[in-house]
């Protein structure tokens, strides 16, 4: 039986803000089916988001239960988007209860996506295969090789979660799916590469190896502006082809964004208090812009 200090470890862990960042994400894959279907089957729709919440979910337990396990929950500063929740920290016996849970949301996952493939489409089963491995390898392995462990994320938020919620809603693929997959690919890798920054020094003393222990946060900076760049290149290009409409400029907004977001982290020097509100403004850009894209999807 989960006693009341397990489910409060539990929750602490799952990080339950960052998973709104599933729903939106995946917005951008319904929102391209309904636009080429006019239609959505509610139940389906219900299916997409219960497994794609479950793989954030597990992603997130595992990552909890490693930093634990390796120390690093002991070394890093806590803050609102980086260092960990510290759930283990105050509840140390709920180590388990976390792992298991962790397993079983996977299951869950493992089999939502099954169906899928099933019953839908055999075009879903490498985006599965490549979904699996990085909720089970993106904490203990890929954290240790930097190109990789820099795309990772956007490929999970990106192409697998918009490809899969678009395939599973219409059995089918296109070119334009695979344009618009690119966004949140390009914002969500953005994302994690600054909060890695505040974990640098703690990050390095148990082996990971991402951009900014490799390059430094400077490069990390610059690659991050780079990303920003091309996701408004992206969207411009959505426009040229009518598939979005421009209006009020918002397809700059990644680009305007991280240039402020750059100067304002380069200008505090890494000062880890100083540059949360750069960081925070950089999460609100990595929601506000995939779910405006699946608005203008849905009624331009």
């Amino acid at each position: 039986m989960m006693t009341q200090s397990h489910l409060k470890a539990l929750l602490m862990s799952l990080r339950l803000p960052f998973l709104l960042l599933t729903p939106v994400c995946l917005s951008v894959g319904v929102a391209l089916a309904y636009k080429a279907t006019g239609y959505i089957d509610v139940g389906r729709l219900l299916l997409i988001l219960v497994g794609g919440l479950s793989a954030h979910a597990s992603v997130n337990l595992f990552n909890e239960y490693s930093d634990y396990q390796s120390g690093l929950d002991k070394l890093t500063k806590k803050t609102p988007f980086s260092g960990g929740s510290g759930g283990l920290l105050i509840y140390p016996f709920a180590l388990n209860t976390v792992r298991k849970w962790a397993v079983i949301a996977l299951l869950v996952c493992l089999t939502i996506g099954l169906y899928f493939v099933f019953t839908v489409s055999l075009l879903l089963l490498p985006l599965g295969l490549i979904g699996i491995l990085l909720v089970l390898f993106y904490t203990e392995h890929i954290n240790r090789w930097p190109w990789l462990c820099l795309i990772a994320p956007g490929l999970a938020f990106g192409p697998v979660m918009v490809l899969g919620a678009y395939i599973a809603l219409t059995g089918q693929i296109n070119e334009t799916v695979n344009w618009v997959s690119l966004v949140p690919f390009l914002l969500v890798n953005n994302l994690l590469l600054l909060n890695q920054l505040p974990d640098i020094e703690a990050d390095q003393q148990v082996g990971r190896e991402h951009i900014p222990i490799r390059y430094g946060w400077k490069i990390s900076l610059l690659i991050y502006g780079l990303f920003a760049v091309a996701a408004s290149g992206v969207l411009y290009f959505l426009t040229t082809e009518k598939i979005i409409e421009n209006n009020w400029g918002w397809v700059w907004l990644p680009g305007i964004v991280s240039l402020f977001v750059m100067l304002g982290i380069f200008k505090n020097r890494m000062q880890t208090l100083n540059i949360i509100p750069f960081i925070a403004l950089n999460v609100l850009l990595t929601l506000i812009t995939p779910a405006t894209l699946s608005w203008f999807l849905l009624f331009h």
